[in-house]
């Protein structure tokens, strides 16, 4: 199981943090941001060969499952 932030949200921001500083602002004075969207990942392949039973519960709330 995986829980962070979404990659293409991180992609989103690198490309307005560019952005700006092409436009000529300095990088020691754009704010600090942490990621906007979570996701959950859960490898059912690899649960099973750990023996862990993945509660359906949980699976209907994972963003994606990877069988």
């Amino acid at each position: 199981m995986g829980y962070g932030g979404s990659i293409t949200d991180w992609g989103r921001q690198a490309g307005i943090h560019t952005g700006r500083i092409l436009a000529g602002a300095k990088p020691m004075d754009l704010p600090v941001q942490q990621a906007t969207k979570v996701e959950l990942f859960i490898n059912l392949k690899t649960a099973k060969a750990l023996g862990l039973d993945v509660p359906p519960m949980l699976l209907a709330r994972a963003d994606e499952v990877i069988e």
